[in-house]
């Protein structure tokens, strides 16, 4: 089946993708700007799209929860359609969710390689959290992941919005927060720009 147009994203909001993964059995939470607007309470701009991660080992679980959508392996730029009972391949790292019905895509869905109890960084494995630790959940019960660690992820190629987004949470986070994001950072790029605020 042939993908729909990259730029072709209606996405769904954090609440009606936790209300379809509610009762899934499955470790996952929201990341990217999403996960960030959750952490400050309210939605600060527009988002492209809806990226929330799993475990390998819950990607059944998922496709199931989200039976509406057919999912794509998203790898070096190419989009392929996963058949609904075939494993995802171990070299995937993101899959895509496509609505035809609306013609729309509603959900990116990432893999991370971490534990049930650990977080892992999937860019370098020496940065790792307790699960407990790297993933909060707001008001409403859904959890997404703690901005530092978004913020790491958004370091490596600091995009107008990366900026914008860093400079709008840097206020907020806790102190402990701000020292593993610069310890984080300082690890990956020690002349980052970002470091000089932390």
């Amino acid at each position: 089946m042939k993908p729909l147009a990259e730029d072709a994203w209606d996405s769904w909001r954090p609440d009606a993708l936790a209300q379809r993964l509610r009762g899934s059995g499955i470790t996952w939470y929201v990341t990217g700007g999403w996960a960030l607007d959750l952490f400050l309470g309210q939605q600060t701009r527009d988002h492209a799209d809806i990226e929330f991660a799993t475990l390998p080992s819950d990607i059944p679980k998922a496709r199931k929860a989200l039976a509406e959508l057919d999912f794509y392996a998203a790898h070096n730029g190419e989009l392929t359609i996963l058949d609904r009972d075939a494993d995802a391949p171990d070299d995937i790292w993101q899959m895509w969710g496509a609505d035809f019905k609306s013609q729309v895509w509603r959900v990116d869905m990432m893999i991370e390689r971490g534990t049930k109890d650990r977080w892992i960084y999937k860019r370098n494995d020496a940065i790792s959290q307790p699960r407990d630790q790297a993933i909060y959940k707001n008001d409403h019960g859904i959890p997404y992941l703690a901005p530092a660690n978004v913020l790491l992820f958004k370091a490596k190629h600091i995009r107008d919005k990366d900026d914008q987004d860093f400079a709008r949470v840097l206020p907020h986070l806790r102190s402990h927060e701000k020292v593993l994001l610069r310890c984080w950072i300082a690890s990956e790029r020690s002349a980052h720009s970002w470091l000089a605020y932390l």
